[in-house]
């Protein structure tokens, strides 16, 4: 396991057999966001994305919350003045560019994405676990947008996110009114993959990860952009990209090794080519 220097303590991050674990690092406030953890999420992720040695990326929380989102008691101290107070249309272009390059990235990454929830997953923090293509969490683990209780509409893509996944109504229902969602809730309503127990929920998301880093990467990649452009899409559109997907990972070395492993009835070994 090599740690990776994210020039912050706010994030951690670990490369091991193809696996990147990126772990929010602020358990004292239940990891809610810094300025030095999201510049740091943003530039770990932008060179995940270009890094061949990374195959699968896992997002999880230190302490006993994922993440609590935006630092609530950090906006009250700005709010109280010092320092100098930026322009309105300068804190959009700032939060743009924040959300892009964190739940813009783990969306659009060609490499499968993972949330480990080993507790509370609110506002910002929902909007990350959702923007992974994945998500475990542990039973005591709980979602909720929390936005409402704070006055804010909501960011990070998580209208989105949340919208495709448990449709119009029931994202405006969570939107609205911020109530918590537990684990076996989040289950049902397809917001979570798995539910585990707390102390297993490490070993779980390392055996999914594992299963994905030794997985074909090319054709993962394509079925994600595939997946992707399925939820806002046009129909003849995505058959076109599937097709074209398809034909080329035919052409792939991981297709005929596959192809020659079912014939040998034996498992095939992937090498991202």
């Amino acid at each position: 396991m090599a740690a990776l220097d994210t020039g912050t303590e706010d994030l951690l991050a670990d490369l091991d057999d193809g696996i990147l674990t990126i772990t929010l690092n602020r358990p004292q406030a239940r990891n809610a966001m810094s300025g030095e953890m999201n510049q740091a999420l943003g530039q770990q992720l932008a060179a995940a994305e270009l890094d061949p040695a990374v195959k699968c990326i896992v997002l999880t929380g230190a302490g006993q919350g994922f993440c609590a989102g935006g630092d609530v008691k950090g906006m009250n101290a700005n709010n109280s003045g010092g320092g100098r107070q930026v322009t309105l249309d300068e804190a959009i272009h700032t939060q743009r560019v924040n959300q892009r390059a964190t739940a813009g990235k783990l969306f659009k990454m060609p490499k499968p994405t993972i949330a480990a929830l080993p507790g509370a997953a609110a506002g910002a923090g929902l909007a990350l676990a959702l923007a992974c293509d994945l998500r475990i969490m542990a039973r005591t683990a709980i979602m909720t947008t929390a936005f409402a209780r704070v006055g804010f509409s909501g960011d990070y893509g998580g209208t989105y996110f949340l919208t495709q996944l448990v449709g119009s109504a029931k994202a405006r229902e969570m939107y609205f009114l911020s109530d918590r969602v537990n684990a076996e809730e989040a289950l049902r309503l397809g917001l979570t993959n798995w539910v585990c127990e707390p102390e297993a929920l490490a070993a779980k998301a390392r055996e999914v990860a594992a299963r994905l880093a030794g997985g074909p990467t090319i054709a993962y990649r394509y079925m994600k952009e595939n997946l992707n452009r399925a939820m806002a899409g046009d129909w003849d559109d995505c058959m076109d990209l599937e097709a074209t997907h398809h034909v080329h990972c035919g052409q792939t070395a991981d297709h005929k090794e596959a192809a020659k492993a079912f014939v040998e009835k034996r498992e095939p070994v992937f090498t991202g080519r």
